[in-house]
């Protein structure tokens, strides 16, 4: 990284005492809730536009609000919920995140009109705004050298559910109740990620309450950290590149069996590459993150001629994509966590991702905007998207 943003660890990372056995249980609680949690989210979100646009004949504008409203108002709460997250402990965070969502997928498998659609899109906004802080702040809370390999079984866990998660969802729809049962199921994997969050130990010193003024002070004292703000500016685009390629796919005209196989490889790569990653705690190295961006910007240059014919080429982008997900996000996890006072480190997390969120809200707009326009247009998005991706390892370089 730039001195300036974030110091980089010296070349050899001085050797972690060894952890408590203690540390394990929050990773494998953590990793077990995500695992469950994410089944369920991607089992109802592969099939949710077929459902809102057939079942329900939905305008196609119309969906894009209720879609639009939950991915917005999620990133849009990012910043206050992360010094919520620190004010009331990651474990009640996380019950509370899980509890919205189950609520969320209950709405939403039994709304019939927009107002009820809107709502269980508000209720599953603020359920994930909260959750990904809570869990995370747990595994960043264990010593560094579990810390590593906790955070790759977390996105391993994560990469597995995406793919295993739309043929449990197709399952689920042909039984009787259709749409409700599928979100029933998400609705109890989430009450089961509740119940694992609470079934954690107490910290020894229990958080204040939350307040209006610990919240602003939580996200003050991040916007006052100059080197982190920087960072989390220059990565701003992460969270883009990461999700784009979904969109991006089955916009060039791809058929959904090749868009389908393209994520699948995608999500194996990206979890193959934990191992690599968590070894000898290589997700510090600055190197790891700016590899992962370069790779990102090479899958979107790849992708920005191609017209939905060949297979050969999109799948070389899947690679690389997974590739880049597979450093970055353990990357940044890492910076944060080192950087982070032991007791903030949700509200650090909180700025770092409304950053990366709200980069990707407004850039899925504009990128959508100019594959309307036509090929050529749709072509110079992706190389757009590509050149951010550049731009972010540029100004992350190591000195």
């Amino acid at each position: 990284m730039l001195s300036p943003v974030i110091a980089a660890p010296p070349a050899s990372l001085a050797p972690e005492p060894p952890a408590a056995p203690s540390g394990r249980r929050p990773i494998v609680t953590v990793v077990a809730i995500q695992f469950a949690s994410c089944m369920g989210f991607f089992a109802v979100m592969a099939h949710l536009v077929a459902h809102l646009r057939h079942d329900l004949g939905l305008l196609a504008g119309t969906v894009g609000l209720i879609l639009g409203v939950r991915v917005g108002l999620q990133f849009a709460l990012l910043l206050p919920v992360g010094a919520v997250t620190d004010l009331l402990g990651a474990r009640r965070t996380g019950a509370v995140a899980c509890a919205l969502r189950a609520l969320g997928f209950v709405l939403l498998g039994a709304a019939e009109g927009v107002g009820a659609l809107l709502g269980a899109a508000v209720a599953l906004a603020a359920g994930g705004a909260l959750y990904n802080p809570a869990a995370q702040s747990l595994l960043a809370g264990v010593s560094p050298a579990l810390r590593s390999r906790g955070f790759a079984a977390y996105v391993v866990a994560q990469h597995i559910a995406t793919v295993l998660g739309p043929p449990l969802g197709l399952a689920l729809l042909s039984l009787g109740p259709g749409f409700p049962a599928l979100t029933g199921t998400a609705a109890a994997l989430w009450t089961v990620g509740g119940v694992l969050f609470l079934l954690l130990p107490r910290p020894a010193r229990e958080p204040a309450g939350a307040g209006l003024r610990g919240i602003l002070t939580g996200v003050g004292m991040v916007l006052r950290d100059r080197r982190f703000l920087l960072f989390a500016l220059m990565t701003a685009p992460t969270t883009l590149l990461a999700n784009h390629i979904m969109t991006a796919v089955p916009l060039l005209g791809f058929t959904s069996g090749a868009a389908t196989l393209c994520f699948c490889v995608l999500a194996a790569v990206a979890a193959a590459a934990q191992p690599f990653v968590a070894a000898a705690r290589r997700g510090e190295r600055p190197w790891v993150l700016r590899l992962g961006l370069l790779c990102a910007a090479a899958a979107f240059f790849v992708l920005a001629p191609l017209d939905g014919t060949q297979t050969g080429p999109l799948m070389l982008a899947a690679v690389l994509n997974g590739v880049a997900n597979g450093l970055i996000q353990p990357a940044i996890f890492q910076r944060a966590a080192r950087h982070a006072p032991a007791d903030r480190f949700g509200s650090y997390y909180g700025v770092l991702a409304f950053c990366a969120g709200m980069f990707s809200f407004a850039g899925e707009l504009v990128v959508g905007r100019l594959f309307d326009l036509g090929p050529a247009a749709a072509t110079a998005a992706l190389i757009g998207v590509g050149v951010f991706a550049v731009a972010a390892a540029i100004g992350t370089r190591a000195p």
